[in-house]
């Protein structure tokens, strides 16, 4: 299927979610993630969920992250479609941008190499770990400066589509995705 065609599919799948089962999944989700073998590192880089399109919402895995005492990165949209990645600390202000994304209005810029953990935010994707945004690059671009090793888990209320047709080379695949009933591991131990 192609990318645009995922990205209707799935936001009129997002679209029938009630308040009560966007919760269920994501606590769902966020226990399902202890499993994985991500939890000996420094730096999480992690998304704050739109809540008009029925994103993850991703305050369960903050609590778990804040408990376990691990920095949390948190990405500022910036021109050109690039992001900023600003440490979580108790001073952070949050606020909505033009696109109703919450971020950070300012704090201590993290560099991109000291990030071993990227959770990211998609639309869909698909057996082979490849993954639909919104189509802005945001993440593509982010992903492409990340460090070969780092981990990158995408979240989803849905199962993976059998496969997208229409991927890129500067398209980068997931190591795993975690939806409410299945950990999808995608690249070898």
């Amino acid at each position: 299927m192609l990318k645009k065609d995922l990205r209707l599919k799935y936001a009129n799948l997002r679209k029938d979610l009630t308040p009560q089962s966007i919760s269920h999944f994501s606590l769902t989700i966020a226990n399902k993630l202890l499993t994985l073998p991500i939890w000996n590192v420094e730096f999480y880089h992690i998304f704050l969920p739109i809540s008009s399109k029925n994103e993850v919402d991703t305050s369960f895995i903050l609590s778990i992250l804040q408990g376990k005492d691990k920095n949390i990165v948190l990405p500022k949209m910036v021109e050109q479609n690039t992001l900023r990645h600003i440490l979580l600390t108790d001073s952070t202000t949050l606020a909505s941008n033009s696109w109703g994304v919450p971020e950070p209005k300012e704090g201590i810029d993290i560099p991109v190499d000291k990030i071993n953990v990227v959770f990211v935010p998609l639309m869909a994707f698909d057996l082979k770990g490849n993954r639909v945004g919104y189509g802005k690059g945001f993440y593509d671009t982010f992903l492409n400066s990340c460090l070969p090793d780092v981990i990158k888990i995408g979240l989803s209320f849905f199962e993976a589509e059998s496969k997208i047709s229409d991927i890129n080379d500067h398209d980068i695949a997931l190591d795993f995705c975690v939806t409410p009933s299945k950990v999808y591991a995608f690249k070898e131990p």
